[in-house]
Parts: structure tokens; sequence; C-alpha cells
């Protein structure tokens, strides 16, 4: 049994009993802790202040917290900080002076694992994960012999994060000099922009973000720094961190790659630009929006390959896909993708404009904007400034002689309508729309003026997809599932099924997880259902309709996800529990 749990029996805080009741059930015995907190014997509370005891007694180390992924260490390190009257820093909240980090050597940074915060005239505040660590602290007193050291708590996980980002800084270290030189021996603004120095930055920048894996890539200006971060597997991660004085020719040279207006800095505006990176072309849609320190500047990253991607690839299950393709070869009829925005709708339209396109049809599609350039298809680039919207085009394309048409996204009645009488004047129409569920389109479509029998005439099938983080297969492990999940699974999970998770490594960046894959529900609509339609059937009875049919919810194909270990529990039921 592992040390708190025994020690807790030893001093009656839980009893023999609560253990031998959860033995019993076969929990394992390294998780009795924490099915004992989830059961409510005994409270998250009362478990950290006996820790933090301890740890204050010399009984335990800190670190004996890392043992256990369910006990947080932000709220141990809170308790000691208000115990020992310290300051805890939520490092990521504060808009750190990286300059501070440039008067003492890294390595003794990374030894001691500290992080110089900020200083005045008589202190320099230092962020500490161990504040009992006083060898760590006369170290560091050392290199700041003439201030009063203020010892403040972090998180592990943040400060290793923040020396990682000084490290990166200090890797461009000489590129940033050459720009800083270049940009005081040039004193036009023309000749400052044609600086080769930021070209190079920028490919660092670039290169980097592709390399993590990034989908987007944000330059943000903060009071004191230039922050450029990249959405990995949907989340955002800091990838490089400047001094101030870095963004004003770092934004002028990205807008100039794109074709911006560089002197408008009041207005947003939309551009793109291709470049050749690591010897695999890329496209990059850049967006600039003005905020309080300068321009928040975003770049999607379009990697022309993945625009060909197959949706099988994609992570979508046989059942699903047989489906869609189902769908795809009827004559004419509306196929609508729907889910949140950043859920791969784009991508799964793009991956049925693949399965449909070929010599013999014409096929048209509008957006807004055009992400990926494809052959043998006719993309229209919508352009609300010369009003050409997605209706305007739509009626226009008509006109055109389509076999196949694909709508970007429906935002409004008009666009819908004119979908509609498409599909039903023998065309196929492919689109999106912002719905949570399948089903949930059809009364959206009513409520934006459409009437039942025509959306029961014109709809062949509506998928609803989500995007989740596949678990990294280099750090793979098995995990132990709280027996409440399990009981929220039950008629889902077979007895004696295996879950996994990441337990975080170098090349997943901790985080447990390496890409992400659909998991999806496709809603065919058969004669019974587009029957209900018609008549204008309530959702909950179409909903039993569709189950009749053979309909399987995103929830289940996630579950199924999970348990083929693609996933893990977590996961789904973040991203996929109604």
């Amino acid at each position: 049994m592992d040390r708190i749990t025994t020690d807790l029996l030893a001093n009656g805080s839980i009893m023999k009993g609560q253990v031998d009741r959860l033995l019993s059930k076969g929990i394992s015995e390294y998780l009795i802790l924490r099915d004992i907190t989830l059961s409510g014997f005994m409270t998250m509370d009362r478990l950290v202040r006996f820790i933090v005891q301890q740890v204050r007694d010399g009984v335990y180390d800190l670190s004996i917290i890392d043992n256990y992924d369910y006990i947080s260490e932000k709220v141990v390190l809170e308790k000691i900080s208000e115990e020992l009257d310290l300051l805890f820093i939520d490092l990521d909240s504060i808009d750190m002076d990286y300059r501070l980090t440039q008067r003492v050597p890294l390595a003794q940074l990374k030894k001691h694992n500290v992080v110089p915060v900020s200083e005045d005239e008589m202190n320099v505040t230092i962020a500490f994960n161990d504040p009992f660590d006083m060898e760590a602290q006369e170290a560091i007193q050392r290199l700041f012999p003439r201030k009063i050291l203020k010892i403040a708590l972090a998180t592990k996980k943040q400060i290793l994060s923040h020396l990682y980002k000084i490290e990166l800084k200090d890797s461009v270290k000489g590129l940033v000099t050459k720009i800083r030189d270049e940009l005081n021996s040039i004193s036009s603004m023309e000749e400052q922009q044609e600086a080769s120095s930021i070209l190079l930055l920028i490919d660092v920048i670039l290169k980097t973000c592709i390399r993590g894996r990034a989908s987007d890539i944000h330059v943000e200006p903060t009071e004191k720094n230039c922050v450029v971060r990249g959405r990995v597997d949907g989340k955002l991660t800091e990838m490089f961190i400047f001094e101030k004085d870095i963004y004003p020719p770092l934004a002028s040279r990205l807008k100039l790659l794109a074709n911006l207006d560089i002197a408008e800095k009041r207005k947003p505006q939309d551009g793109r630009f291709s470049a050749t990176v690591a010897a695999a072309e890329f496209d990059f849609r850049i967006s600039t929006l003005p905020i309080l320190y300068g321009e928040s500047i975003v770049m999607r990253i379009l990697d022309k390959e993945k625009a060909l991607v197959k949706l099988e690839d994609a992570g979508m299950d046989t059942v699903s896909y047989n489906k869609l393709i189902k769908g795809l070869e009827a004559p004419y009829g509306i196929i609508l993708v729907t889910g949140p925005t950043g859920s791969g709708k784009t991508t799964t339209l793009y991956g049925a404009l693949n399965e449909l396109r070929n010599v013999e049809d014409k096929v048209i599609t509008v957006e807004d904007p055009v992400e990926y350039r494809m052959n043998l298809i006719q993309q229209v680039q919508v352009n609300a400034k010369v009003g050409l919207s997605f209706a305007d085009a739509l009626r226009s394309i008509l006109r055109q002689d389509p076999d196949k048409i694909m709508i970007g996204e429906i935002r409004d009645q008009e666009t819908l309508e004119i979908a509609i009488k498409a599909a039903l004047t023998g065309h196929m129409v492919i689109s999106t729309l912002h719905t949570n569920d399948s089903i949930s389109a059809i009364p959206r479509m009513v409520d934006m003026g459409i009437q039942h029998y025509l959306i029961s005439g014109a709809l062949v099938a509506i998928q609803a997809q989500r995007l989740v983080r596949k678990i990294c297969k280099h750090c793979k492990v098995v995990e132990e599932v709280p027996s409440s999940v399990l009981a929220e699974l039950k008629g889902l999970v077979p007895d004696g099924t295996l879950f996994y998770k990441g337990s975080g490594c170098r090349e997943c960046g901790d985080t447990g997880y390496m890409g992400r894959e659909m998991i999806c529900e496709v809603l065919t609509i058969t004669e019974d259902l587009s029957s209900l339609i018609a008549k204008g059937a309530s959702k909950e009875l179409m909903h039993e309709q569709a189950i009749k049919d053979g309909f399987i919810g995103i929830y289940e194909n996630g579950v199924q996800k999970a348990i083929d270990g693609i996933t893990t529990i977590e996961e789904i039921l973040k991203v996929a529990k109604g």
C-alpha cells in the first residue's frame, strides 16, 4: 500500500474497514486513497492539510505528491504558501520581465529549479517549487548579493515550462542581437522591412511551430514582451518570448509577406502567403486584429497534404464512413456536417470533395475563405466588400450547370433557402451548420424559416463531429478509471476493459496526447425519419426513430475509441458528453 494511505490508517484518519471494503471491490491498493476522497470518507481538503503538515514536520519530501496524479500540486503549494506566509504565483498569468534571467546562468536556474520573477530597488522575487530547499536558496542568494531574496512558490510544471522558454530565447539570442544591430544601422522604414535577419527569425518561428505540430501561430504583443504561441492538438502553448522591441519589425515583415497594408494598424486585415518550410510547401492564412499593445497576428497553417486527407484516415470509423459515402452517392440532396468551431468540419468537407471530384462532374465550392486549393474543383471566394455573399455566389453557381456544390458554411436563411432549392432541383449540396449534434440541425433549419416538408425532401444525411486528442504512443500506460466513472459507462463498456492514458513524455511535451482524431455520428434520413420531419415531430421522437434505424451517437462512438485505446475516457467525457 502507498505511504500516505498507510500513515492515514496508522493515525486513525481513515478506517481499516473502509480500505477493506474498497479492496474487496477489486480496486488497486495504490488507488484506495483516490476512491476514499471521491466517496467523501475523507475530503481532499483534509488530505491536503495532512500532507502539508507532514512536509512541514520533515516526514515527507514535497516530491511525494508526484506519485499521486489526483492530488493537485497547485492546491498543496497554495496551502503551504498560506501557512508560511509566502507568495504563490501562477507564472502563466503574469507578464514576466525576462531581462532579469539574462543576468544569471541558465544552468544554475535549471539545477535548482527556480525562475526569477521580478525585482525592485531592495528585493528580488524568485519562484521556487520547494520552499524548504535551503541549499537552493543560498545558491540563488549568491547570484543576487545586493538584494533581499523574496521567496515565492510556483508549480514544478510551470517553472520547467518557463525555463524551457528561457532556453529557447537563448537559442535565438544571436539572431535577435543581429536584428537589433541591423535596425540600429538602418534609418528608413523600407530598408528595415527588407532586413534579412528578421526573415531568418520568421523562418525559425515557422519551422519550430510546424515541427511542434501547431495548426495556428499566434504573435501577440504584451506590455513588456512579444509572445509567440502555437495551437497544438487544440491547446495553445508558448513557443517563443522576445523583448518588446522585436515585435514592430516582426509584425511589419509578416504583414508585408501577406501583402497587407503595413501602415494600417487600426483596422483588422486578412491575407495569405506561401512558404517552403523544411522542404515542404505550406500556405499561411494571416489575420491581424488591433489590440491594446499593438496588433494580434494569427497565422493558420494550411498544409496542402491535409487537404487531400481521406475520411477514414481522419479517424472515421467504418460504419459512419459507409453511411456518409452512401449519402454522397445519392443523385441529389443536401448533406450537412455539424459541430462547434474547431471540430474539423472543413477537413471533413474537403475529404468529401475528394470522394466527389472527377472529370465527369462539375464541382463548385463557395468558401470564406478558400483554405485549400484543389484541382478539378471551381472554388469561389466570398467577398463582402464587392457584394459577393454566400447567397449571391450560390445564385450565380446554379447558372453554371453544376453537379455538386459545396458551401463553406450556412450562416443565414437566404443561403439555406437557396441550398435547399438547389438540392431539390437535382444537385448534390454539402455544407456545414453550427449545432451540437446531428438531430439538432433539423429544428435549427426550421428556426431559420424553412418549411418541414422542404427539409424532409432535401436532407440525405447529417454528420455531427468533434475532435479528441489521441494518446501519445511513446508514453501509453494502463489507466485505473474511478468506479464512479465506470458506473456512468455501464452498458457501454464490457467487463474487464482496460483503459489507457499517456503518462507524459518529451515527445508529446508532457501532455500525454499526440495528434487528434475525429469522433462522429452520422444520421441517415430514412423514409420513416423523413416522414416524421415532414410532420414536424419532436426531437425526442426523431431520436427514437433514428435509433430504430441503427443510429449510433457521438458519445457511444467516442467511448468505443477509448475502449480501442485511441483516446482517454477523460477526453471523451469532456468533449462528447451532452
